[in-house]
Order: structure tokens, then C-alpha cells, then sequence
């Protein structure tokens, strides 16, 4: 359908003709995208509300996220066998004894991801359940820092903003909270470890907000600008850790700083027999955060008018530039959060130039799979740190090697950067398709009697 098809008496006709497609291109913009909804082929309801609903369940992004999880899991799957040392030497007695083969198989796969789920969920052959949760205990500290950087990543995509700086960014918040954690002496805690805190944010929020004010005042490219950041920030690290007198912990030539002061350090969160501190409640708070700076706050309002189309924003009075540093500067200070929580939490002994450990990054495939949503980074950084707990357990205890892992969350984010083909596969309804309900032997009756009625009048 053509914007000259559309009924020139509906509304939406009425808007096209009062509109200058010169003087206001983003709004015309905004009606040729409603003409193309409008005009999208509609399916007709079944007339049974279990189906229908089961339909519109079906149709939305959480289950191209579980089917891209399912697809990936089976080609793990797939390259255990093909990896497994049983599975090879029975194969060749395939037709002979196939029972032999079936058997490795299953033992092979079986005990893989029995591995895993006991490394990253629940140890059933722990003496107590104290320490047979530890491995959930490890999951979630593990995703602690995913989950903030993750937020940071998806709040960026949003506004419409690639935000892959996420290294650089979490290395200059870990530079500020860690030079204040260990240079800084006199201050009690918790305002230490507040102080911290604070420095550490604002300094991600700083280096975050450089590609904002470069994107909003000269067009720059974000995703250029945050790569390039992200060396500037490795090598000035790099520069800080090996001078003496900056960084560099005294008497020792290791590029390494001193330990943090215990008065800066996030407490335990279960005690002392844990690794989880409370830089998970702290992620926890984030999510709440951003899912009401999205959804409840004028700000999130304009984020998400400028990541659907900024010309229609600038048209409805929204300030492009303003919107887009600001979204640099919030998304910066959450990945910077994932910083401080590595240096204040995990690291506290004294950290390096890979105190970033490939999270900055790892928030991208996060964000993705999360469908850039609050809740949905919440479950993505989790099942994520739960790969990471569980690839190490399951490399211990099956020998299997830990790049599967690695190949299963990369087939994870191809799968999900392709949804037709998730969909296709699991014969998922397309969520683009308007539907409509079908009419019914009443509705024709209903009909046939008000025409009746009409031609007797």
C-alpha cells in the first residue's frame, strides 16, 4: 500500500495531506511507517483462544532468545561427540554394536553437561548444601560485572547507539576506584568504599560521554570512537601500572597495583566461605534502575524516541545531541559499575591491564540475547556466568575442552542476530503479521439481518 491508496477521509489520509515532506521529513518519515503497518498482511485468529494465545506467546522475542539457547546447546552438543575419545573408538563398530555407540554417546553428552550444571548450579556430591550451593554462589558472581556492563550496552542500544567501548570504559573506572582504593587512607568504611564507588562511575560515565559529545557534535561514529577509546585507555593503564609512583606497587617491578584497603572492599554478601559480595545487589539495584529510567522516567522516554527514529524525536522537540551524550554518560557509568565491582570484589589483591577479563565485550552478547531489556540482561548475564562457572567443572571433570563453551555462546549470538532462521526452524509464528478476527456464523448472520433491515428501510 502506497501513502496515495490510504483513504484521504481516515485520519492517518488527513495527516499525510497536512504534512510538508520538506519542511518536516521526520514525521513524513513516521506516516510512510505507519502506511507500511497498516498495510502489513494480517492472519486471521483461529476462533479457538488456547491456540490464539499459544500464537501470541509464541510471537515474541524471549522464545527466538530460548531457541537460539536450544539450537546452540545441540551444536555443543554435536562437537562433544565428535571430540569424545569413547565416542571415536566405537564408532567404527556402528552397525556391529550399536549399542556400544549410543552408549558413549549419551555418557559423553550426559556427563558434559552434568558437569556443567553442577559447576554452575548445584554440587550433588557436596557434603553439605552449604557447599553444595557454591557453585550457584559463583554463577552469580560471575555475572555480577556482566550484568552492569550488559545494562550499559543495552541502554546504549536503545537510544539507537552502539556502545562496544565497554573495555575501555571499565578500565578507567577500574583506574579511579582502584587508585583511590589503595591510595587513599584515613577514611572509614563505608564511605571509602562509597567514594569508590562514586569515582569509579563518573570516570566510565567520563570516558563513556567523549564518543557521545564526539557522536552528537560532529557525527562521529560510535562504534570507531570506542574502539579507538578503548586503546587509549589499555595503553594509559599500561603506562600508569609501569611507573613507579603512579600505580605501580612499591618494590615490585610487576605491572601490578598495591592491594586495596580493607575499608574500600565490597563486604561478603553470604559470609566469608563465598566469593559473592554485595556488588551483586548492587547489579540488582542497576536493573530496577534502568528498567525505570526506560519505562517510567521522561529521560527513558526520550531514549527510546531517539533509538526509534531520531528525525521524528527532533520533530516532536526532543534534543538529539543532548539525548545522545546523556545515553553515553548513563550507559558509560553502568559498564563503569562493572569495573569497580572487579577491582572492589573480585580482585582485591592488587589488579592489571586485563582486569577487564573480555567482559566489556561479553556485555555485547549479553545485551543481545537479553533483547536489550533490563530483566532479559538480568537473566543473560546470569546463564552466562553460569557458562563461565560451569565450563571450568566441566574441563575438570570430563576433560572436555572449555572453547565449547565458548563456541556454544557464540552460536548463542549468531542464532539470535538471525531470528527468520530461529523462527524458520522451530516453525515459530512472525511477529510482524497484524492479526485479525475471523468471522465468525454469527457475525455473517448479524450481517445478512442488518442488510435485511436496510433494504426494507
Amino acid at each position: 500500500m502506497a501513502a496515495a491508496d490510504v483513504d484521504p477521509d481516515s485520519p492517518l489520509g488527513e495527516a499525510i495531506d497536512a504534512v510538508d515532506a520538506e519542511a518536516e521529513p521526520g514525521l513524513a518519515e513516521e506516516l510512510e511507517q505507519e502506511v507500511a503497518r497498516v498495510a502489513a498482511p494480517a492472519v486471521e485468529d483461529s476462533g479457538d483462544r488456547w491456540r490464539d494465545a499459544m500464537r501470541r506467546a509464541t510471537s515474541g522475542g524471549w522464545v527466538v532468545a530460548l531457541g537460539a539457547i536450544v539450537l546452540a546447546i545441540v551444536a555443543g552438543s554435536i562437537l562433544i561427540i565428535v571430540t569424545d575419545e569413547n565416542v571415536l573408538a566405537a564408532a567404527p563398530y556402528f552397525f556391529s554394536r550399536p549399542s556400544d555407540t549410543l552408549s558413549a554417546i549419551g555418557q559423553a553428552v550426559g556427563g558434559a553437561y552434568s558437569a556443567l550444571f553442577q559447576g554452575a548450579v548445584y554440587n550433588f556430591g557436596a557434603d553439605s548444601f552449604a557447599q553444595g550451593i557454591r557453585p550457584l554462589t559463583q554463577t552469580l558472581t560471575n555475572a555480577t560485572p556482566l550484568i552492569a556492563a550488559g545494562l550499559g550496552v543495552a541502554l546504549a542500544f536503545r537510544a539507537g547507539l552502539f556502545n562496544i567501548g565497554g573495555q575501555g570504559q571499565m578500565l578507567m573506572a577500574a583506574t579511579a576506584a582502584g587508585w583511590i582504593g589503595f591510595g587513599v587512607t584515613g577514611l572509614p568504611f563505608p564511605w571509602h568504599m562509597l567514594l569508590c564507588l562514586v569515582a569509579g562511575i563518573a570516570a566510565g560515565a567520563l570516558w563513556a560521554g567523549i564518543a557521545g559529545l564526539l557522536k552528537a557534535r560532529t557525527g562521529a561514529h560510535e562504534v570507531i570512537v570506542t574502539i579507538m577509546l578503548n586503546y587509549v585507555a589499555f595503553y594509559l593503564l599500561s603506562y600508569f601500572l609501569a611507573t613507579p609512583g603512579l600505580m605501580q606497587a612499591p618494590g615490585s617491578a610487576n605491572p601490578k597495583t598495591p592491594p586495596m584497603q580493607d575499608s574500600a572492599v565490597l563486604p561478603p554478601l553470604l559470609g566469608p566461605s563465598y566469593n559473592l559480595h554485595w556488588g551483586f545487589v548492587l547489579s540488582l539495584v542497576a536493573v530496577v534502575g534502568v528498567w525505570w529510567l526506560l519505562n517510567r522516567s521522561s529521560a527513558g522516554f526520550a531514549f527510546r524516541a531517539v533509538g526509534e527514529n531520531p528525525k521524528a524525536a527532533r520533530v516532536a522537540g526532543i534534543d538529539v545531541s543532548r539525548t545522545t551524550v546523556l545515553v553515553m554518560l548513563f550507559a558509560g557509568g553502568l559498564v563503569g559499575l562493572a569495573g569497580v565491582q572487579q577491582v572492589l570484589g573480585t580482585v582485591t589483591t592488587g589488579f592489571s591491564v586485563d582486569i577487564d577479563a573480555g567482559i566489556g565485550f561479553d556485555a555485547i552478547t549479553v545485551a543481545l540475547l537479553g533483547g536489550s531489556s533490563p530483566w532479559g540482561v538480568l537473566g543473560a548475564g546470569i546463564l552466562f556466568g553460569g557458562f563461565k562457572a560451569g565450563g571450568s567443572a566441566m574441563q575438570a571433570a570430563q576433560g572436555i575442552p572449555i572453547e565449547i563453551v565458548l563456541v556454544v555462546q557464540s552460536l548463542i549470538v549468531l542464532f539470535i542476530a538471525a531470528p527468520p532462521l530461529v523462527r524458520a526452524i522451530f516453525r515459530l509464528p512472525q511477529p510482524d503479521r497484524t492479526p485479525r478476527r475471523r468471522e465468525t456464523r454469527r457475525d455473517r448472520r448479524r450481517a445478512a439481518a442488518a442488510a435485511t433491515e436496510e433494504g426494507r428501510a
